[in-house]
């Protein structure tokens, strides 16, 4: 499935980030030919900066658009929007294949994914979706209530599994979240489910105690199935930017994560953020999120993704 689906303007609500970097060269050849000036330059990278690129690869960015104006490599503007794609394809390091989600190679056994983050990044909604397109694809599919602390949130997983035609596995609440996962995976056992995704509840990255429940979860999932979880998913807003970059490190010390899923990536204005994200962490990044259907989330795919970036918004 490809990262944008839909008709690109539809993507930007807002003034796209190269209309604004565009701003920064004129299309006249000559001025290209003689390279950017030292204020441009300070401009555009201000305006890297702004999307959530991070100060480290907003900076190897500009350098590279130096270079190539100063080697006389850039001629026009598609040499000048070249020079972009390429280094942003550079630092997100990340081919389609680093994308796909790791199944059990083990016959018989289900695959287990665990996926975890702060409160309100869209970790349930994430679920939904990630099972809707394994229930389409004719999995049989058990999804795991393991947010034990807020009886909604139990409720609203049950909603969706009832809506999407999967299993579902919950305990009462307040119950211990590694003693539903490992029900959980028994019930995938008993049941012929080849699929199990845990949910998690949300907490802050600073719950130093409640980050410890989720290594146990983890821990107790492996004991269980042999080399599971075989994904565990960080969920990460990408509207917020660089404290993104901030919960994940804690996340990261936690627990064995596999990769990270983006959601609320609407618009493309600020959406150097997976740039930052993958330079900082060294995780790929599984999938992103687009919208608010089941539909909206999609493998993640870096050339789609940066010609997204670099594209006018008229």
């Amino acid at each position: 499935m490809a990262l944008f689906q839909r008709e690109p303007t539809e993507y930007r609500k807002t003034r796209s980030l190269w209309d604004r970097i565009r701003d920064l060269a004129t299309t006249d050849a000559v001025t290209l030919a003689k390279g950017l000036d030292p204020a441009r330059l300070d401009r555009l990278e201000e305006v890297l900066i702004s999307a959530d690129f991070g100060a480290g690869p907003s900076s190897q960015v500009v350098e590279e658009v130096r270079g190539r104006a100063m080697k006389g490599r850039m001629r026009n503007e598609r040499d000048f929007q070249a020079a972009l794609q390429e280094e942003m394809l550079r630092l997100l390091d990340q081919t389609p294949e680093d994308a796909a989600l790791r199944e059990n190679p083990r016959a018989g056994e289900p695959t287990c994914w665990l996926v975890v983050g702060v409160n309100g990044v869209g970790k349930t909604t994430t679920i939904a979706k990630m099972a809707h397109r394994a229930v389409a694809a004719g999995r049989r599919v058990l999804l795991v209530a393991g947010d034990t602390f807020r009886a909604g949130a139990i409720e609203q997983l049950r909603i969706w599994s009832d809506r999407l035609g999967s299993d579902f596995v919950a305990g009462a609440p307040g119950a211990d979240p590694a003693a539903v996962a490992y029900s959980g995976i028994e019930a995938a056992l008993s049941r012929g489910a080849d699929l199990v995704i845990c949910d998690t509840a949300g907490r802050l990255h600073t719950q130093h105690d409640l980050m410890g429940e989720l290594g146990k979860v983890e821990r107790v999932i492996g004991r269980r199935v042999e080399g599971a979880p075989h994904e565990t998913l960080l969920v990460l807003d990408a509207t917020i930017g660089q404290n993104a970059i901030a919960q994940s490190y804690v996340f990261r010390r936690a627990l064995n994560l596999t990769g990270i899923v983006l959601t609320k990536l609407d618009g493309t204005a600020r959406g150097g953020v997976a740039v930052a994200v993958r330079r900082e962490l060294g995780l790929p990044i599984k999938l992103v999120g687009t919208g608010e259907s089941l539909e909206d989330l999609s493998e993640f795919d870096p050339e789609a993704f940066v010609a997204a970036l670099t594209a006018t918004s008229a």
